[in-house]
């Protein structure tokens, strides 16, 4: 089974530039490839193209530039190789912390694209991953909060053990064909309201 084709855009106001990495990236096999020159309204136009992976190629690029770069990355959600000619620690860490998946010093040789690119999009979908396990994370360790709390009000209210309480929820939850948490979650709502928070 073959991989779908990437659609690849580039973001690189130098035509020249730009041109050596379509060249590259079409030797390596891509065939969907857009240039862009112009930074101005580019969140707009990465929503139209909707690429697959983003490599963006600064020159010189100034702090402002480089903000821009990374504002760009944290909104867009994909793969990004950003090649600059040269680069400072803090530059590097900013590019990071943005969620950059490539940040490559010293600019770009047309032999190094496809590894580059193919390398930018196995660490965002690494990254995209771990991402998705926090949040899972996260979201379970507030059910378990929620579901503590509705606990502890059933406990309170009708004098149960933890364990009948739990299972007095479960119980509900299944009758009512509704997760667990969303069972607590009522039942939180209603202490609430009624000023029986536990």
């Amino acid at each position: 089974m073959t991989a779908k084709p990437l659609a690849v855009l580039v973001i690189d106001e130098n035509r020249i530039r730009a041109s050596i990495i379509e060249a590259g990236l079409r030797e390596a096999g891509h065939e969907d490839v857009t240039l862009v020159h112009d930074v101005s309204g580019i969140a707009r136009r990465i929503a139209e193209i909707n690429p697959d992976v983003i490599v963006i190629d600064l020159e010189n690029p100034n702090r402002d530039m480089l903000e821009n770069m990374f504002q760009l990355s944290r909104a867009v959600k994909r793969p990004i190789a950003m090649f600059v000619d040269r680069s400072d620690s803090a530059s590097i860490e900013a590019a990071v912390e943005a969620g950059v998946s490539a940040y490559i010093v010293d600019g770009l040789k047309r032999e190094r694209v496809k590894p580059i690119l193919d390398m930018a999009v196995s660490r965002f979908n690494a990254f995209a991953r771990l991402t998705r396990e926090l949040e899972a994370a996260r979201s379970e360790l507030e059910d378990r909060k929620l579901i503590d709390r509705a606990k502890g009000i059933l406990m309170k209210s009708r004098g149960l053990t933890e364990a009948d309480a739990y299972a007095l929820l479960r119980k509900t939850a299944m009758n009512q064909n509704r997760k667990l948490a969303e069972i607590a979650q009522s039942l939180v709502t209603a202490a609430g309201l009624l000023g029986d928070d536990a």
